[in-house]
């Protein structure tokens, strides 16, 4: 394992749109302290992330780590899938 692999992000999220061909949508919740009243506030974002096999459907918990860039918007890959567990 090089000094880029081990650089890379990871985020674990729930798939929420799985429409797309080899492409999900992964939504990642992370709690940010308010930098003025000190209030824990939730923050979400999605992540278009790749999916060779397309066996992963919404709702699925998953770990998707940084890639090279597949498409204009897609720089992500999922490597866990948390659904089982």
């Amino acid at each position: 394992m090089n000094t880029e692999e081990k650089n890379r992000k990871k985020l674990e999220g729930v798939i929420v749109s799985d429409a797309m061909d080899k492409t999900v949508v992964v939504e990642v919740l992370r709690y940010v302290k308010h930098p003025k009243y000190g209030k824990f506030v939730q923050i979400k974002k999605k992540y278009k992330a790749h999916d060779e096999e397309n066996a992963h459907k919404a709702g699925d918990k998953v770990v998707i780590e940084e890639s090279r860039p597949m498409s204009k918007d897609k720089h992500f890959r999922i490597i866990k899938d948390n659904s089982k567990e």
